[in-house]
């Protein structure tokens, strides 16, 4: 009797030889680059314990879930918050005020600090910029509660200096906030007014990085600012508008809460109640955390989608994108 023997088990020579060299690289560079290893571990770790691990907590939506039993003993219902969530009366509501708003803010707050920092690049008197600079950025360390109080103080229908100034010009005054129409107008500018100067940091800085012998040659060709501005300066920053394209798309419907919440009242709510709002009044006010889990998940996933198509969209079109 013949017996056959394979060594298809054992690793032949050039893996081994691979897997060595590998081994050996990561050694090195370890050795090589240890500063940078233990720098990232902070960050790694905060990521893995404040990031990572509380996802596995997001089986509650799956559950129903209670406070006695924990997360492991609650009983077991599959899908049934998705479904009260879908046949919800406000499901859509929901949707078209978080995507509408989202989409607004963005068609609006995307190509401002774009168009600030090209117009900063391009003023040459360094006392006057320096001023726009500081002005402009000011506004991004202003916390929300106090934009919200500055709003509020400013449309007030008795006090505030826009009714005001209505009442001088002999119009009538006007209740803006409690104007559903008004809600995503007054949302979206204040936030363009308080994060268009430090968004534009970022594009400021890929300009800097302009070699400039680019702006020479095209001096000597005879182009004018214009021409500067469309041929050099906005295909430099593309790759960056990219990658924050691809992550404000992703992030489109997970709405910012604490500024929607308090401009939020009982005359816009049928503009002003998006998800975020939603979850908290459902998952906290009323302490049915197993349905809010699975809004909140429902809304990641939609984010997820969005973010996995606008980047292979981006990686087709002009071959940038997040990975």
């Amino acid at each position: 009797m013949k017996v056959e023997v394979t060594n298809k088990a054992l690793p032949d020579s050039n893996t081994l030889q691979v897997k060595s060299t590998i081994w050996r690289n990561a050694k090195k560079s370890l050795r090589r680059h240890w500063q940078f290893y233990l720098l990232i571990i902070p960050p790694v770790l905060y990521f893995i314990i404040f990031k990572y691990i509380p996802m596995v907590n997001s089986v509650i939506a799956f559950k129903d879930y209670n406070v006695v039993q924990g997360i492991w003993g609650s009983e077991w219902v599959g899908f049934k918050h998705f479904e009260l969530f879908f046949n919800n009366p406000q499901f859509w509501i929901l949707i078209k005020n978080t995507f509408f708003l989202s989409l607004y803010a963005l068609a609006v707050g995307f190509p401002i600090p774009i168009l600030l920092a090209l117009s900063l690049n391009e003023i040459r008197n360094g006392i006057f910029k320096k001023t726009v600079q500081m002005v402009t950025y000011a506004p991004y360390f202003i916390s929300t509660v106090i934009i919200v109080s500055m709003l509020t103080l400013m449309f007030s229908p008795r006090l505030g200096i826009v009714n005001q100034l209505l009442g001088h010009l002999g119009l009538e005054s006007i209740n803006f906030l409690g104007l559903p129409d008004m809600f995503r107008d007054i949302y979206v500018w204040s936030d363009v007014w308080q994060h268009a100067g430090y968004s534009a940091i970022i594009y400021l800085a890929a300009l800097s990085g302009i070699d400039p012998s680019h702006y020479e040659a095209a001096k000597v060709d005879g182009a004018t600012r214009l021409q500067k501005i469309l041929y050099i300066d906005l295909p430099s920053i593309m790759p960056v508008a990219t990658i924050i394209l691809i992550l404000s798309v992703g992030n489109i419907m997970a709405l910012g809460f604490e500024k929607v919440f308090l401009l939020q009242n009982p005359l816009n709510l049928s503009t002003s109640e998006v998800i975020a709002t939603y979850v908290y009044k459902i998952g906290l006010l009323n302490a049915n955390f197993s349905f809010a889990t699975a809004v909140g998940l429902f809304n990641s996933m939609i984010n997820l989608i969005l973010l996995l198509v606008v980047n292979a969209l981006a990686r087709k079109i002009s071959k940038n994108g997040l990975w």
